[in-house]
């Protein structure tokens, strides 16, 4: 503790960490922060924009997930276009800057946007879940999954 002093090189690994930053109102509200220390745990030499992009929307979908009830999943809204609301079913990249995601809309029609990075802006918003009597599906644990796996 105290005023402890960084080499240039500890200073220069700290500065290459992603970092987050959240303040809610409701103090119980999960925080991306906390989420974001899982990536600095990876290194991050050669990850194209795309696969940066995936893997912070996919700690933003579990951290969003965990506000849910159990009425209630995932989807996203897409600014900027008519895409409208769909409810998220995959989600990939392909290097060096295109994401995408697969799922259905309002109306149940199978659904992918292809977005290139630079044109990211999604809002994640909470669908009553297609079942009742169906367990709610959690992407995010499942994408989470597969980057622990690669």
């Amino acid at each position: 503790m105290g005023n402890e002093i960084d080499t240039s090189a500890e200073h220069a690994e700290a500065a290459a960490m992603p970092r987050a930053h959240e303040v809610h109102s409701d103090p119980d509200q999960p925080c991306i922060e906390t989420a974001a220390k899982s990536l600095s745990q990876k290194p991050m030499d050669g990850k194209s924009v795309a696969q940066w992009a995936y893997e912070r929307l996919i700690l933003y979908i579990q951290n969003f997930e965990k506000t849910l009830d159990e009425e209630h999943e995932v989807a996203m809204g897409f600014a900027g276009g008519d895409a409208g609301v769909i409810r998220i079913e995959g989600m990939g990249y392909f290097d060096p800057d295109i994401i995408t995601f697969y799922g259905q809309d309002q109306m149940g029609m199978r659904t992918q946007l292809v977005q290139h990075v630079s044109q990211l802006n999604v809002m994640l918003r909470a669908l009553p879940k297609k079942a009742p009597a169906e367990a709610p599906t959690r992407i995010g644990f499942r994408l989470a999954q597969d980057l622990e796996q690669g």
